[in-house]
């Protein structure tokens, strides 16, 4: 499979450890892209709801591909979220190619884009973040009904239906949240000046200008890899929404051949990899 070059690929709102997670159809995404740099933005491994008795292969081959692709020349920086927030405490910490922080600023062909999670400006996660981990819980339990309602409709011929979406749109004070957050991360970075201010956390994939007396800026969204399957690409000086497309059961099983092939390091050598990298800076 060719492998489209990229300058960065921003991705978000993966949530390993979730009934939710599309990891099948992450592997096949990061699969299809060489980016020079990866940011991944926040909720990548979800520990809020991690369970040991939850956590499938297709989860294990989303981390090996992301070594894969840091050993392979990537450059990949791990914007720590709130599902991941007990990462915050190792911030700074690099790892080869890798390196884990809160936030990031780039300059990309002259232009500055500040890339963050943005649950910063989640004022439920500052005053109730238990209210928060409820909503995240409820979130996951409705997915699983949403699978199960899917079934049921493509079996009737009608196609899938997004329960979630549909809350998110029809109700009036989730659509002023949205709203906000994205005035609110925009104010500050319009007014910090940066060209490109790119966010995570909300699920709402997103790529639109926004102005104010201050001047004005690009805002984008990853999206999330439980519905939308979104991503953000830049190459030669322009960003792209990047929609994935879902594979057929043929596609995910001649992909699954394919990586038998393709040499994706076990977890025990790369848990072995970080053991030596560790203690080998530790002597040093």
């Amino acid at each position: 499979m060719s492998k489209r070059k990229l300058k960065l690929a921003v991705v978000s709102d993966i949530h390993l450890g979730t009934y939710g997670c599309q990891a099948k159809e992450v592997n096949s995404y990061l699969k299809s892209i060489e980016p020079e740099i990866l940011v991944l933005n926040g909720d990548i491994i979800d520990i809020w709801q991690f369970s040991k008795s939850y956590w499938p292969k297709s989860h294990t081959k989303v981390i090996q591909r992301i070594f894969k692709m840091m050993s392979s020349g990537t450059k990949i920086y791990y914007l720590t979220g709130n599902h991941d927030e007990m990462l915050r405490k190792f911030s700074g910490f690099k790892l080869g190619n890798l390196e884990l922080l809160d936030k990031l600023v780039l300059e990309l062909d002259g232009k500055r884009a500040w890339l963050f999670h943005g649950d910063v400006f989640d004022i439920t996660m500052k005053h109730s973040k238990w209210l928060a981990k409820l909503g995240a819980v409820g979130y996951d339990t409705l997915i699983i009904i949403n699978s199960a309602v899917n079934w049921i409709s493509e079996k009737l011929g009608r196609g899938k239906i997004s329960l979630s979406k549909k809350v998110k749109n029809s109700v009036k004070q989730a659509i002023k949240f949205i709203d906000d957050f994205e005035q609110t991360a925009m104010d500050i970075g319009i007014s910090k000046g940066y060209d490109y201010v790119v966010c995570g956390h909300i699920h709402q994939p997103a790529m639109k200008t926004f102005t104010n007396e201050l001047g004005n800026a690009l805002y984008l969204n990853s999206g999330d890899w439980i519905e939308n399957l979104t991503a953000l690409e830049y190459n030669e000086g322009n960003w792209n929404l990047h929609y994935h497309k879902v594979k057929t059961e043929l596609e995910q099983s001649e992909e699954e051949e394919e990586e038998l092939m393709d040499g994706i390091p076990s977890m025990e050598h790369i848990y072995l990899s970080v053991v030596e990298n560790v203690v080998g800076k530790s002597n040093s």
